[in-house]
């Protein structure tokens, strides 16, 4: 008789679960040391699920395929100049905040998940963390790839893992990864799979992507597309990690919790730079900040913390306080970086009437009440040429490491501090969520490495900011930095479509 086929169901378990294999001259506590230590307990491994199911002979041709059809695009993206089909230079910036800041998040992915994984003795979670693993690793590198074209046209591309492991505002990211990695296994999945990657990530990637498409940037749409199969997955696998834990044993249930309340927070502040992006950085826009966390966190984040109420799993501790910081939260760290592109790797500019007006519209509690007059104000000084750049280094916010420039959502006029005290010393928070997780680690944040710190401690190339700036970050001054306005890439952009700049126009006006 010929051999019968085997159906999937039957393949999967012979190249996952049936590869495990029983312990004999080894404690198995030795062989996986961190699976206790933090508290969760596991009574059956076998009840994990694998919705997906995939192997890794499916998983390989599968993700050819789509390589194919990636690079495909990315060679006729190059060959037809698809840098001078976006909308306008000032966008590009959008994607220098992407590479310098998200990108080198997948590379941590891709090692987090690898190490994470040996920890497990459940050889589901294993293969699920291997496959998520290899996907992270091919993010990076198709995301490299694709902006690598306009490195060759435009300023702040060439030096982006330097500059996310040094450049200040690119502390933030890599602390958020650094705190996920340095924490236990259990941690790291809720924290990344399950916050970041089920709860936030929609407000990350389909803005950007579809940020990219209104604004005619192909390469980035195609790989935002290319990754959307393997994030269906990892969605999957955050899901199934609060699944799973939550119902081995009621213990778990207040361990995950403040793990939730810490993720979700972290998250929150992570991706206060998507809002500045979303509402400031795109020509054409596709929805405001506030409107998309409306519908990514406020409808679809309430739902499925509904379903989790059965499990006694209640909405993160700063929810409310995070849903009353729409309405500020872009408007605030756009301004922090007009005070602060001098120091950093891409360029910010005043929006203009038409813009502004958008932004009444879509933020018509906050906007012209609160950051209207300002941002007038600073761009007659600009076009007095008198453009304003904060000379001052900032105090830093100890958890997240932004610039204390939040405000209190009862008085918007009113900066945002909280302080604790640890031994003796003082440490400084944007908010109750930053402190309230120094708090309860204070151990861990106290190393937290703080670049204003370490540049008055003269850790960072010198006490001269200029040296600080040029050698120690890299930025290449007067053209990866400064205003949009008079920058090389307003330069370039203007000479390939005849253009004159913004400088030129006011002279002709006036």
């Amino acid at each position: 008789m010929a051999a019968r086929k085997l159906n999937l169901k039957e393949r999967y378990s012979l190249l996952t679960r049936d590869l495990d294999w029983e312990y004999s001259y080894r404690d198995k506590k030795e062989i996986f040391p961190y699976e206790e230590f933090e508290g969760i307990k596991i009574t059956d491994w076998s009840k994990w699920e694998d919705p997906f199911r995939l192997t890794m002979d499916a998983y390989w041709k599968y993700q050819a395929e789509k390589e194919k059809k990636l690079y495909a695009i990315f060679d006729a993206f190059a060959q037809n100049n698809g840098q001078q089909n976006v909308t306008d230079a000032r966008y590009i910036n959008a994607i220098k905040v992407f590479l310098t800041g998200v990108s080198p998040l997948e590379y941590q992915a891709y090692s987090g998940y690898a190490h994470v994984g040996r920890q497990f003795s459940g050889v589901g979670a294993r293969t699920a963390c291997q496959m998520q693993s290899i996907d992270e690793l091919r993010h990076v590198q198709t995301q490299v790839h694709a902006m690598s074209h306009y490195n060759k046209f435009f300023d702040g591309f060439q030096d982006f893992p330097h500059m996310h492991d040094r450049v200040w505002y690119l502390s933030v990211p890599k602390s958020f990864f650094d705190d996920a990695r340095s924490a236990g296994p259990f941690e790291f999945m809720v924290a990344i799979s399950f916050s970041f990657e089920y709860v936030l990530t929609n407000l990350l990637f389909v803005p950007f992507m579809s940020g990219a498409a209104y604004n005619g940037d192909m390469a980035t749409v195609t790989f935002g597309f290319s990754a959307q199969s393997d994030e269906a997955r990892h969605m999957t696998l955050g899901l199934e990690v609060i699944k799973f834990l939550l119902e081995q044993h009621p213990d778990n249930v207040p361990i995950v919790q403040r793990w939730i309340d810490k993720w979700f927070w972290r998250g929150t502040r992570l991706l206060a730079i998507v809002a500045m992006m979303m509402d400031y950085m795109l020509p054409n826009r596709v929805m405001s900040w506030k409107e998309a966390w409306e519908v990514y966190f406020e409808e679809a984040g309430g739902a499925l913390f509904k379903d989790l109420a059965r499990y006694g799993i209640e909405m993160p501790k700063y929810a409310a306080t995070a849903i009353a910081e729409k309405e500020h939260i872009s408007h605030q760290v756009w301004s922090i970086f007009y005070n602060y592109t001098h120091a950093a790797a891409f360029h910010t500019w005043m929006p203009d009437e038409k813009e502004m007006d958008w932004l009444s519209e879509k933020y018509p509690n906050s906007f012209d009440k609160h950051y209207r007059k300002r941002f007038e104000h600073w761009r007659e000084m600009e076009r007095a040429g008198e453009r304003f750049y904060n000379p001052t280094l900032p105090m830093l916010c100890n958890t997240c490491q932004i610039p204390m420039g939040f405000t209190e959502m009862d008085d918007p006029t009113l900066t945002a501090y909280r302080q604790s005290v640890h031994k003796g010393e003082r440490y400084n928070f944007c908010s109750d969520g930053c402190k309230d997780i120094f708090d309860h680690e204070p151990e861990k944040y106290v190393q937290s490495w703080l670049p204003v710190h370490q540049i008055y401690q003269g850790n960072c190339g010198g006490a001269d900011i200029e040296k600080v700036l040029s050698e120690y970050y890299r930025i290449n001054m007067g053209k990866d930095n400064m205003d949009f306005h008079g920058s090389p890439d307003e330069a370039r952009w203007n000479e390939w479509h005849n253009l004159q700049s913004a400088e030129e126009r006011l002279k002709k006006a006036g």
